[in-house]
C-alpha cells in the first residue's frame, strides 16, 4: 500500500508540473500569410499601334567589355516580355527576362514589370516600371530615350528570342 501510495504520489506531482509547465508555455503564433502579390490585368493596345511586335537593339557601352542585347515583345492584348542580355568573348551570356504589361501614355512607351525572371515582384516598387519616350518610330525601327540614354531597336520576327 505504500508503494502504491507513492506511485500515486508521484504521479499527482508529474501531472501538476506538467499543468504548470504547459500554463508557462505560449502557443506558438500562426505564421502571417505572406500577401500575394495585386493582380495585374494588362490592357490591349489601341488598334493598330506601330509599337506592336518584337523589337532588338544591340549596342555597346563605354567601359564595359561586351555587347548588350536588349530584346523586348510587345503584345496587342497589353502583355509585353524583356530580355536584356550582355555577351562577353570567352564567357556565357548573363542576362535577365521580364514580363509584365506595357502601355502608351501620350508620347510615352511604359513598360510595367510583373514578374522578374519568373518572380512575382512588388508591384508598387518604382523600379520595375520603365518609361521611355518615342523618339521615332517606323514599320522597322523603334527609337526610344530613356534613363540609360538613347536605344536604338529594329523589328525582329514574331516568337524570336536572344541566343544563349
Amino acid at each position: 500500500m505504500r508503494n502504491a501510495m507513492f506511485r500515486v504520489g508521484v504521479l499527482a506531482v508529474a501531472t501538476s508540473m506538467g499543468i504548470v509547465l504547459a500554463g508557462c508555455s505560449s502557443p506558438k503564433p500562426r505564421a502571417k500569410p505572406k500577401p500575394t502579390p495585386a493582380q495585374v490585368v494588362c490592357r490591349p493596345a489601341q488598334a493598330g499601334d506601330q509599337a506592336v511586335g518584337t523589337w532588338l537593339s544591340e549596342f555597346r557601352r563605354k567601359g564595359v567589355a561586351g555587347k548588350f542585347r536588349v530584346l523586348f515583345a510587345l503584345s496587342a492584348d497589353g502583355t509585353m516580355r524583356y530580355e536584356d542580355q550582355i555577351k562577353r568573348a570567352g564567357k556565357p551570356p548573363q542576362g535577365l527576362e521580364e514580363s509584365g504589361c506595357w502601355s502608351r501614355d501620350g508620347g510615352t512607351l511604359v513598360l510595367r514589370t510583373t514578374k522578374s525572371n519568373g518572380v512575382p515582384v512588388e508591384a508598387g516598387d518604382p523600379i520595375y516600371t520603365n518609361r521611355y519616350t518615342v523618339v521615332s518610330q517606323s514599320a522597322r525601327t523603334l527609337v526610344l530615350r530613356g534613363e540609360n540614354g538613347v536605344l536604338k531597336a529594329r523589328r525582329m520576327s514574331p516568337g524570336y528570342r536572344l541566343p544563349y
